[in-house]
């Protein structure tokens, strides 16, 4: 759906600062980023938002750290894309003509990046977007269409990725294939979509039971300290807060200061939009005050001036009676007060209609800190509720290992005080210069395309 912005002919300075507003929000969501996690089961399509900026990941030589060398975020840069990425593309251009935002709806919609590493894009063809960034993309998707259209102003692209490359996971998996990737995706918790470790024909149960409930536990400690910030940003909000305080129960979580920075990144965000908007109805008010105040100053000239007319017809009146003065003159006096007559009604309608709009004004303003209050604690209330059945779920999860420890003392090895030493895992990578492997832990961090290979070494009596 195209933004259209319509202003007063009044008032076009006001006009043209709201709708540059609106252009940034359009052009500013192709470089946010999601963290949300998509559905555990393999059957479910991850929707991710945005990966378009990405967190470093420390390069080191030794075996032993080889983990912080696989995470799902570069340290060299922001998330680059690769073939079978699907992207979201909106084109919005400026119109400082007529004060409007004008969209690209042909160009706009979901795209995959093929085999070759290009986006086919209408008008534009094929274009590169292999190892680049979705601000990368955007940026030649405006200039492409500038160059092809010969455009005065460079065209907004908004980019964002809707669909990561999936990851494939082989070996000893109870489901081994392809999986949809998400954000902060771990060894385990891959290996944890694809069911957990594959069951021999002696039967795995409590080894596998033990790997899965973990896995189901860390995905949902996971989405608790996301739940958490959340909250934590909400009821600052709330409060009219400046500054987004850690919350006791991120202390000792390992991503508590990312996941609270980009808190209080969206909080300053929505604060900022949120003031924006109470400042532009703010001022429509002042300049409508201001036509008003005019329109009763142009009021009372017109006053005056109609006396003046009015005592020019009586004067024509008397002396046309009595012989002195033509009919015309007497006529033209007539209608030179009637036309000022005329002009005092249209007055005092605009002078109404201004008023008019300044009430509307104060009831927009009404509404949007309304809205703003009650959406605020419609996200908090939703959050609660969310935090509460993933407290529920981890609870499950905990007492599912506990009881797969108390069955089985082959589950004993899976525990995180021995290194999960029984299990190997090998991602194959491709970062360029042709596919290697990666010998890595549980906790690896994963990327889009990786291939996970997992192999057990287990005696199950």
């Amino acid at each position: 759906m195209g933004i259209r912005m319509v202003f007063p002919r009044r008032i076009p300075t006001l006009a043209m600062a709201a709708g540059t507003f609106v252009l940034s929000l359009t052009t500013s969501a192709g470089a946010q980023t999601s963290a949300q996690p998509q559905s555990q089961t393999p059957q479910s399509q991850a929707q991710p938002q945005a990966a378009s900026a990405a967190q470093p990941a420390t390069k080191t030589s030794k075996p032993a750290q080889a983990t912080a060398a696989v995470g799902a975020k570069s340290q060299e840069g922001a998330y680059r894309l690769g073939v079978m990425d699907k992207l979201r593309i909106r084109v919005a251009e400026w119109q400082p003509a007529d004060g409007s935002v004008r969209t690209w709806d042909a160009v706009s919609g979901d795209y995959a990046v093929g085999p070759s590493g290009a986006l086919s894009l209408p008008f534009i063809g094929d274009l590169d977007a292999a190892g680049k960034t979705t601000a990368e993309v955007g940026k030649a998707i405006g200039e492409r269409l500038q160059s092809e259209f010969a455009l005065r102003n460079l065209p907004s692209a908004s980019v964002e990725i809707a669909e990561f490359r999936p990851l494939f996971l082989a070996g000893d998996v109870d489901k081994p294939g392809e999986y949809p990737y998400s954000p902060n995706l771990t060894v385990l918790k891959a290996v944890s979509l694809a069911g957990g470790l594959k069951r021999s024909d002696a039967g795995q149960r409590f080894a596998r039971d033990f790997i899965r409930a973990r896995g189901d536990a860390q995905v949902s400690d996971s989405e608790r300290g996301r739940l958490i910030a959340r909250r934590a940003r909400l009821m600052a909000e709330i409060a009219n807060a400046k500054e987004l305080a850690m919350p006791p129960e991120l202390k000792d979580v390992p991503n508590a200061k990312e996941l609270m920075a980009s808190e209080a990144s969206l909080m300053k965000s929505r604060r900022e939009r949120y003031e924006l908007q109470l400042k532009a109805l703010a001022d429509l008010k002042t300049l409508l005050d201001t036509e008003v105040q005019s329109l009763a100053q142009k009021s009372g000239t017109q006053q005056r001036q109609l006396a003046l007319y009015n005592d020019d017809r009586d004067r024509m009146a008397k002396l046309s009676e009595q012989g002195l003065a033509t009919s015309s003159r007497r006529l033209s006096a007539e209608e030179r007060a009637a036309d000022l007559e005329s002009n005092m009604l249209d007055t005092d309608t605009a002078s109404l209609r201004a008023k008019q709009d300044i009430n509307k004004a104060n009831q927009d303003e009404i509404n949007l800190r309304n809205d703003w209050d009650a959406q605020r604690a419609q996200e908090l209330q939703d959050t609660e509720a969310q935090l509460e059945k993933l407290g529920l779920e981890l609870s499950t999860s905990r007492e599912l290992m506990q009881e797969a420890l108390a069955q089985s003392a082959e589950a004993l090895k899976f525990d995180p005080s021995n290194k999960d030493a029984t299990i190997k895992y090998v991602i194959v990578r491709d970062n360029g210069d042709g596919p290697k492997q990666i010998t890595v832990d549980e906790n690896a961090m994963l990327r889009p395309g990786d291939v996970i290979k997992v192999s057990s070494d287990l005696l199950m009596q």
